[in-house]
């Protein structure tokens, strides 16, 4: 396997992450307006992309194999419960 096909695979394997934590942020950003505007959007994008990694290969060491769907369905589990507590949106 040649280095650019490695790093092809490699983005791949990490691209369901930050396009989730992208797509929460700006929910947020849209949706709890007075919460999520005070924290800003830069860390919790950068917190929720590096916990989701860590969920996808969790995952991965957990299962054996990438692309399972009980590793998609914690990964939207882990993250919708860290940016909900990352808000404080129980308040």
């Amino acid at each position: 396997m040649s280095f650019l096909s490695f790093l092809k695979h490699l983005l791949a394997f990490f691209a369901p992450a930050p396009a989730l934590a992208l797509a929460l942020v700006l929910l947020g950003q849209l949706l709890l307006r007075t919460h999520a505007r005070q924290r800003g959007w830069l860390a919790p994008l950068a917190l929720l992309t590096v916990l989701g990694c860590a969920v996808l290969l969790a995952g991965l060491w957990l299962l054996g194999s990438d692309g399972r769907m009980a590793t998609y369905a914690a990964l939207v589990l882990v993250l919708a419960s860290a940016h909900w507590l990352q808000l404080r949106a129980w308040r």
